[in-house]
């Protein structure tokens, strides 16, 4: 089946973030410009429509009480893992319900570590991460990540070491695939890394949110799979939001092999008394997790895919000083705009109001630790794209 990824919605007032509210103060939309929210990481696609029937399916039975995680919903995750990143002797026991990604970072954080306590993570920096450490009280140390001759992004093996050592940190957040810069790491890369934290006694929460958003010709490889020090020292996690626009319905599942990293961290989830799932965010991940959920992933990574060929081409063609990187996964665009701000003696606050002015809605990427630099969300119809590029082509990179 053939689904629909080319029509536009107006999603201002229907309980939408990314359209109903610019992030950033003193900037308004010009008279005679719609919005284009391409700012947080909330696609711009309808939801799958099986996802949308088995809820409705779900909603004719007239009753909403306490109910369990099914058998179904743990079966689907199992098969889900073995058919998209080939894990084998993943069990029931082994997966457990998270309120969010940061839910299960902030949990793993509480009990493994004290207020106080460094915790080591890549930068750029996602800007959740960033929030939850600083909520609970956490240090975080950065170890930046660097562009190598072709402009890929790299870690710093000997940093990370050294960092490690010089802060005596045991704690360490990985992003994989890495948001906002879009690496999907390669096996030799995550080895390298998690031979690092173990030289280290550390361990490490994976986020790996963004593993079903693969561009051609790359790979997702869970962080667990590399050793098998890799999977007893690390908690994995996951959700179907990211894939199939679900944000709104909370939902995401940590995968731990370690039954005593596990036993912590439930426990930890626990104590919050309100770590626990929605009956309709348990059958949407099943029906995400479906033949047909997957072919509609399918069909929406091959569209974000064209739109990333159009937007770099465009970029590189039209804005001579920025640089951008084609993301191998998620549906962010990371740009470094430093040289084209020397170039027009501006500030990255005046180049980030010019394009919300024409309607452009993007984010300040110095959010994510990384000077002059802007995030875009490409997980929308390619004719807004091509709207948004030509206002940004006409009204703010001139």
């Amino acid at each position: 089946m053939e689904y629909d990824f080319t029509t536009v919605l107006d999603r201002a007032g229907h309980d939408c973030t990314a359209a109903d509210i610019i992030p950033f103060d003193g900037f308004t939309v010009d008279e005679g410009f719609s919005v284009i929210p391409m700012w947080i990481a909330d696609m711009s696609f309808p939801v799958a429509p099986p996802i949308l029937k088995a809820m409705q399916d779900r909603l004719d039975f007239p009753f909403l009480g306490y109910f369990p995680l099914s058998d179904e919903y743990y079966d689907s995750i199992i098969r889900w893992q073995s058919r998209r990143n080939g894990v084998t002797e993943l069990k029931k026991e082994h997966i457990g319900y998270e309120n969010g990604i940061l839910g299960g970072v902030s949990s793993a954080v509480q009990a493994f570590t004290n207020p106080g306590d460094k915790i080591l993570i890549h930068s750029p920096t996602y800007v959740g991460f960033t929030h939850t450490m600083e909520d609970t009280g956490r240090v975080i140390v950065h170890s930046q990540l660097k562009r190598d001759e072709k402009g890929v992004w790299r870690m710093d093996y000997e940093d990370m070491d050294a960092k490690l050592k010089a802060h005596d940190i045991h704690f360490a957040v990985f992003c994989s695939p890495h948001n906002p810069c879009g690496r999907v790491w390669e096996r030799w890369e995550i080895e390298k890394a998690m031979e690092v934290y173990a030289a280290n006694d550390c361990l490490v929460v994976s986020d790996e949110i963004w593993s079903d958003i693969i561009m051609p010709g790359h790979k997702h490889v869970p962080t667990q799979s590399v050793s098998e020090d890799a999977r007893q020292r690390t908690i994995a996690l996951y959700a179907p939001s990211k894939t199939f626009s679900l944000a709104g319905l909370i939902g995401s599942y940590h995968i731990v092999y370690n039954p005593y990293l596990r036993s912590r961290l439930e426990r930890r989830g626990d104590m919050s008394h309100y770590n626990s799932c929605n009956v309709l965010s348990m059958h949407a991940l099943i029906a995400a997790y479906s033949p047909e959920g997957e072919e509609w992933a399918g069909q929406m990574v091959d569209v974000v895919d064209k739109n990333f060929d159009y937007a770099c081409g465009f970029i590189r063609e039209n804005f001579p000083g920025v640089r951008v990187m084609r993301p191998e996964g998620t549906y962010m665009l990371f740009l470094d705009v430093s040289q084209w701000l020397r170039d027009h003696g501006l500030t990255l606050h005046e180049l980030l109001g010019r394009g919300v002015r024409c309607g452009v809605i993007w984010q300040d990427g110095e959010a994510f630790i990384y000077p002059d630099s802007i995030r875009m969300n490409l997980a929308l119809p390619l004719s807004q794209l091509q709207e948004a590029m030509e206002r940004l082509k006409k009204y703010t990179f001139i």
